[in-house]
């Protein structure tokens, strides 16, 4: 240790007197481990860390995937209201299991009264999950069938709400203007569900309370999910035994309109239904990341060599009187680390300013977002991460240490040569393979920004420009019947409609670029789809008022819905042209009729009216959706028994408003509008269409941005690279160029001569760097959008902004060698 002590003070007086070499190593490095250390936070947190529950390895999601429904597998995990009750009563693999489903209630009665995200759950839950709550208890399998109005509070809204009231237990909140008893408040980092985004994270939890309805009718609306606990020693694949008898027994008991339904049951570790969205997006991320750091190593191993070949002469000194190569070895090795390590410590406050300030800048589409962050594992992967770099960088230098030739060193007019032929050879190759990393790694930001290019340049199908929209959720007590919902309804469309500026007013229960993913089946007349079909679904708005014109949606066939479409009148629908296509190609769908549910469901026909254009209701770069539009007057008589009453309590509807004026001075007269009808009822989500399509880029923009960031870094580490390479390699070939400008050559073919050297190394890396960035085009399919992995027009410019930047970093030791004063240079010698 004293051996250890010694050598480390004198690693560190060596760094101290080239203080601009260890300033240029350590920042390198501080930025490469920086970099690597916040997104491996994003992996630790999002990926790697177990959820915040009691032994999570036993906690699994429980649901069905649908039979020969054109449904893909990997789209399981839903279930219906009497599978929550079939699964819950007759498996044996858990010790507890229940269901659930995310809502929104309208809170009032304290504060100021607002739209709060929440979550219905059978009484299986909270047991399953194991988290005792912090004040109170949780609501029991009696209080749930009992259809008691209980609730348990999330810690944020006894903080915020409620000012954290100690004795907010049995005090009674109003939910949708009924009353409900707080019997319960979860304690700090409690969540549940966990979804994407941490905008709509649930904030209380009440029981489930099926009603005796959703048993029967509520067969067909896989619109819940569940979470439980395996038994010890029992396993997915036989909890997956288990419920498969389940549900052969519930199939049995579907009704007649549901026989050619099958189902299969489907158990997957929470952990894993949790990321599952997002797994392919982090590690592309982390191998970017990683990339960037193995440039700045290699820069490190070559700035580290370039010492080492300078200090041959102390170097052999040292030899001659009698260090060992163990030492030397040690020593050599010991300087890198300090170097890493320093960049090690840097790197974590810089991860740490990062992740402050990038935060917010996360898309939301990631799950977990409150538990990103620098804990103890991250920090002992920032320092590891240092140590096995500094090992790693410091092996080429220590080894050309101990090579060192003490008579070659030593003798009258030695140079620095002597080592320069098979470690510059070694520079070299350490600088292609910066090269071909950054040239991998450019090409993968340029596939991006080409896929982001072609998403915003998607036609969406709407106008975003000059639109707000709102969200509101009515509730039952009051709005208790289809009638009041109505008047309401048509009451907010002629107020709002009567506003300044303001060209068309609608409704609906879902707008574009609002994530909207629930498919309805449908059976056309006269349509015989072909063998192993499946079920034809298509995505089913709900829309009031002028909506399409609100929305600019072009009408291309017969006509729109008109203040006659009412529930006692002929029920109609409007069909946008993909599905047209679809059902009647070559004809004309205005007069063709469809109704909803299963061949043997018994539901009214719809006759399609009028075909409009197709519309992007999620991401633009998602597929176009059949869909399929219905007067929201009409919804509950087209429906028949496909749709209890108590599954449409709760329902959000949307405000879309096409305005003459800035969209963004609309928002208050919108808010007032509606509270001047009820004063209780909040409006939220209010924004311009822009800004939620934006929204809805999110992901991809994150993507894009991320790793063209990292590219960038790692042109610019080859660069430099590159440039230290060409420099050093003048400087050792300074008397030769001296001779060859003594004998007649002219300053420019020295530059030629200097450039074409720099210009191998490019081509070298490019070469190498197209073949890595082919090889790893499968990871990024899954990424890109409307953009081959092999597009020539990427790979030609990467490679050409890789060369022309390689030419650029040469040309500043080829003017230096050109402007060598021959004489000097060989009298030096």
């Amino acid at each position: 240790m004293e051996s250890l002590s010694r050598d480390l003070r004198i690693a560190v007086r060596q760094l101290l007197k080239s203080p601009g070499f260890t300033l240029i190593a350590v920042l390198m490095l501080a930025f490469g481990i920086g970099a690597t250390t916040a997104i491996f936070s994003i992996v630790e947190g999002v990926l790697l860390r177990p959820l915040p529950f009691p032994e999570p390895d036993r906690l699994v999601v429980l649901g069905d995937i649908l039979q020969g429904a054109g449904i893909s597998p990997d789209s399981g995990g839903t279930v219906t209201a009497p599978d929550v009750r079939n699964y819950t009563r007759d498996t044996n693999s858990f010790t507890s299991l229940g269901g659930y489903n995310n809502t929104n209630f309208e809170l009032s009665g304290s504060g100021d009264p607002a739209i709060v995200y929440a979550a219905r759950l059978s009484a299986g839950v909270f047991p399953a999950l194991g988290v005792a709550p912090l004040l109170g208890r949780v609501f029991t399998q009696e209080e749930d069938e009992g259809h008691q109005q209980l609730v348990v509070l999330g810690y944020p809204m006894w903080q915020d709400r409620f000012h954290g009231d100690p004795h907010i237990i049995g005090k009674k909140i109003l939910l949708d203007r009924k009353p409900y008893v707080v019997i319960g408040v979860m304690p700090a980092g409690f969540e549940f569900p966990i979804i994407p985004g941490h905008l709509d994270r649930s904030e209380l939890w009440v029981p489930m309370s099926f009603a005796p309805d959703q048993f029967l009718n509520g067969a067909s609306n896989w619109g819940y999910r569940m979470v439980g606990r395996l038994r010890r020693g029992v396993t997915s694949a036989r909890a997956t035994e288990d419920a498969e008898r389940v549900a052969e027994e519930t199939m049995r008991s579907y009704p007649g309109f549901m026989r050619s339904l099958h189902i299969r049951a489907k158990v997957t570790p929470l952990q894993d239904d949790a990321v599952h969205e997002v797994r392919v997006q982090i590690r592309t991320l982390f191998l970017a990341v990683l990339v960037v750091l193995l440039i700045a190593c290699a820069n490190l191993a070559g700035l580290l060599l370039v010492r080492a070949i300078r200090r041959q002469r102390e170097l052999a000194v040292r030899i001659a009187l009698g260090a060992g190569a163990t030492t030397l070895l040690r020593q050599t090795v010991l300087e890198s680390m300090v170097l890493t390590v320093s960049g090690g410590v840097v790197g974590l406050v810089m991860a740490a300013v990062a992740l402050r300030v990038g935060r917010s800048l996360l898309p939301e589409t990631l799950p977990r977002l409150n538990e990103i962050g620098l804990d103890w594992v991250v920090v002992g992967f920032a320092m590891l991460l240092a140590l096995v770099t500094g090992g790693l960088c410091g092996l080429a230098p220590a080894f050309a240490a101990i090579r060192t030739s003490v008579s070659a060193a030593l003798k009258e007019g030695g140079r620095m040569g002597t080592l320069g032929g098979g470690f510059s050879r070694l520079r070299s190759a350490l600088v292609i393979a910066e090269i071909a990393v950054a040239m991998a790694l450019l090409t993968a930001s340029g596939l991006l920004l080409r896929s982001f290019e072609k998403m915003r340049s998607v036609e969406l199908g709407f106008r975003p420009d000059h639109l707000d929209v709102g969200a509101y959720s009515l509730p039952r007590k009051q709005y208790a019947t289809q009638a009041a919902v109505n008047e309401f309804d048509d009451e907010m469309l002629r107020r709002l409609a009567r506003l300044p500026g303001v060209k068309a007013v609608g409704l609906t229960n879902a707008f574009p670029a609002s994530g909207f993913h629930s498919s309805n089946a449908f059976v056309v007349e006269g349509y015989t789809p072909p063998k192993n079909a499946g079920l034809s679904l298509a995505s089913a708005l709900f829309v009031e008022g002028d909506y399409f014109r609100a929305m600019g949606i072009s009408l291309l066939r017969g006509r729109l819905f008109t203040p006659e479409d009412k529930s006692d009148s002929q029920l109609v629908v409007i069909v946008n042209q993909k599905l047209a296509e679809h059902y009647w190609p070559g004809q004309d769908p205005v007069g063709k009729r469809m109704r909803l549910g299963l061949p043997e469901t018994p539901t009214p026909w719809l006759v399609v009216v009028g075909v409009v254009g197709d519309v992007k209701l999620g991401s633009p770069d998602e597929e176009t959706t059949d869909q399929m539009y219905e007067p929201a007057t009409q919804e509950i008589t087209a429906a028949g028994t496909l749709v209890t009453a108590a599954e449409l309590a709760g329902d959000v509807g949307y405000i879309t408003v096409r305005t003459e004026l800035a969209p963004e001075q609309m928002e208050n007269a919108i808010r007032a509008t509606v509270q001047s009808i009820d004063s209780q009822l909040p409006l939220t989500q209010v924004q311009t269409m822009e800004h939620a399509v934006s929204g809805s880029e999110t992901s991809r923009k994150f993507n894009t941005a991320l790793i063209s960031a990292f590219a960038a870094a790692a042109v610019v580490l080859a660069v430099l690279g590159v440039y230290s390479v060409i420099a050093f390699s003048v400087a050792l070939r300074a008397h030769e160029l001296a001779i060859r400008m003594a004998l007649g050559s002219q300053r420019g073919a020295i530059v030629r001569l200097v450039l074409i050297s720099g210009a191998k190394l490019g081509l070298a890396g490019c070469a190498i760097g197209l073949v890595a960035a082919l090889a790893a085009s499968q990871l990024l399919q899954s990424l890109l959008f409307e953009v081959s992995a092999f597009d020539p027009a990427v790979l030609g410019l990467a490679a050409l902004t890789v060369i022309s930047m390689t030419l650029m970093a040469c040309l500043l030791p080829a003017r230096r060698a050109a402007s060598t004063d021959p004489l000097r240079a060989l009298r030096a010698e």
